[in-house]
């Protein structure tokens, strides 16, 4: 276990007496585990005590050129010698909507937002507009933010029929159940009947091309992106976490299937609060109250919005992923090494174990079960990967509760390290 220093067991206890339940509501662990970041570089972090740690979190995902690359940060620092926000179009933001409409294969036009939740929600409410329709189809265990609509089914008893939703936090109004309507990701059947018969109803249908670690069946999305054409109605792509990271066009181009809309941020944003929505400009001409009439027009009003700083920083990040040919081949070598090593391990040792997800972001599921969606994922020994994940930070690895994030500076020692950690872990896990 880490030693704590006092400076840093301090501020723990500050933690405690500051922020509800300790922490600002993302990554924390046990009173025994937790810890504060103090600093990363490339692809390590330390804590206030001088802790190293290969760090697999990058800051859910964002940091897929490794933290403080020199590139981002030079770019950051000349932005905010000039200024740091405006509330104005800004030649950063101009110049970044024209780099995403050319990464990625839906995008006509962009509209910033400062989080992954408020461009989900955003996708949604201007699809609202467009079709003069209510309701929203979304995928059972998708997650796209933490509005009122995106909180529905996300970690559900999974004793509902579809297209049933639950609400899964509190504050959540009831009558938002009324308007989101629920399907089995990797389902076409299931999805195809509830569109047939809420057709009529639906403005959207948003889904995570690659669910949380759950991997799209052959076929799925392009059966999910004819049945939305056949019924006229807008498909949604949540690439908050697979843009620029299964590919520089995103799981769009990975998976070779285009929406009508899509979301994006973390890696768009080097880091900086940044997100946005990029789609037809059909669809996006609800946001032009010159285009559309006063019932249509969607108002969206951030005061960070197209941030130049975040933006600087996005530009930038994606100027190194355009210039290096081999990052990407990295990103999913290291992915590829971690999750061969791992089902090997479990092999040897009569642990049964699902390798879920994509090599650029994955993680493992404890059961004997093919993982097709969500309630294929509740067949898994959570405590198991609990022990696993635990064990990981005790020897010096950062993870998140779910989710490998490999990038571009991950190394081989830092990939061996890890191994090595699996070898001293998983024959202790059945314990």
């Amino acid at each position: 276990m880490p030693n704590r220093t006092p400076e840093e067991q301090r501020l723990l206890e500050k933690a405690g007496r500051y922020l509800p339940g300790g922490n600002t509501g993302n990554l924390h662990f046990n009173s025994e585990q937790d810890f504060l970041v103090s600093g990363g570089k490339g692809s390590r972090v330390w804590d206030v005590s001088g802790n190293e740690y290969v760090d697999w979190l990058m800051g859910s995902g964002p940091m897929l050129l490794g933290h403080a690359h020199p590139h981002v940060v030079e770019a950051v620092i000349k932005t905010v010698e000039q200024g740091s926000t405006f509330f104005a179009n800004n030649d950063k933001a101009v110049m970044l909507a024209e780099a995403l409409t050319e990464a990625v294969p839906c995008a006509e036009q962009v509209r910033f937002t400062t989080s992954g939740t408020d461009a989900c929600f955003q996708a949604m409410r201007i699809c609202r507009a467009f079709t003069g329709k209510e309701k929203v189809l979304k995928f059972e265990g998708g997650y796209h933010g933490s509005s009122d609509y995106a909180l529905m089914s996300v970690t559900p008893s999974a004793s509902l029929e579809f297209p049933q939703s639950e609400a899964n936090s509190g504050g959540i109004p009831k009558a938002i159940a009324d308007l989101m309507l629920i399907a089995p990701f990797n389902d076409l059947a299931t999805t195809e009947a509830i569109v047939q018969a809420h057709h009529d109803e639906l403005a959207a249908v948003i889904v995570e091309p690659m669910q949380r670690i759950i991997a799209p069946r052959p076929g799925f999305l392009q059966g999910l992106r004819d049945i939305a054409t056949r019924y006229g109605i807008p498909l949604i792509f949540d690439e908050v976490v697979t843009s620029f990271r299964l590919a520089y066009g995103g799981a769009q181009e990975f998976y070779g299937v285009t929406p009508d809309l899509c979301s994006v941020g973390k890696i768009m944003g080097g880091g900086y609060p940044l997100a946005a929505i990029l789609g037809r400009a059909e669809i996006m001409s609800v946001y032009d109250r010159g285009e559309v009439d006063s019932d249509t027009f969607v108002s969206q009003i951030g005061t960070l919005n197209g941030n130049p700083v975040a933006c600087a920083a996005g530009l930038a990040t994606l100027e190194v992923l355009r210039d290096d040919p081999d990052a990407y081949r990295r990103v999913h070598g290291s992915g590829a090494a971690l999750r061969n090593a791992m089902t090997e391990l479990c092999e040897e040792n009569g642990i049964p174990v699902q390798s879920c997800g994509e090599d650029a972001v994955f993680d493992f599921c404890f059961t004997d079960q093919p993982v097709n969606n969500y309630r294929d994922i509740l067949s898994g020994d959570g405590a198991m990967l609990g022990r696993l994940n635990a064990g990981l930070l005790e020897r010096g690895v950062l993870k998140g509760g779910q989710k490998y994030y490999p990038s571009a500076v991950h190394t081989d020692e830092d990939v061996e390290r890890t191994i090595e950690a699996y070898r001293k872990i998983v024959p202790t896990l059945r314990s």
